[in-house]
């Protein structure tokens, strides 16, 4: 199953938040997969500056709604992995894929199994 989705996926795009963001990233990395995606100006995230390793673009903004909505417009489709409700960042993101009608996948982990899920 990994083999297919390697071979599948071009480029992931993410917006190098920890959890998941930061997760996709490092499978990115580690797999050779090209990544990239906006981050607020000053590279920043909730925990402090991103580190270089991360290929991300830095805004002009330190918008983090604004690198939300630019990470949706360049992406091909959205994949949203959470626990329960969609909450802040989340909603958000599920908003601007509606938006900009981009296909839109809210994997709710307290809902289903991770083998579900793959």
């Amino acid at each position: 199953m990994k083999a297919d989705f390697i071979n599948y996926v071009q480029v992931i795009i993410s917006g190098g938040q920890t959890g998941a963001d930061r997760a996709t990233l490092d499978f990115a990395i580690a797999n050779n997969i090209p990544h990239g995606g906006w981050i607020p100006k000053g590279r920043k995230t909730e925990a402090g500056e991103l580190p270089d390793k991360y290929h991300l673009q830095e805004m002009a903004t330190t918008s983090y709604s604004k690198r939300t909505e630019q990470n949706v417009i360049n992406s091909d489709g959205t994949v949203i992995v959470s626990h329960g409700k969609l909450t802040g960042g989340s909603t958000l993101t599920q908003t601007f894929a509606f938006k900009h009608n981009k296909p839109c996948l809210y994997l709710d982990m307290d809902s289903i199994t991770i083998i579900k899920a793959a």
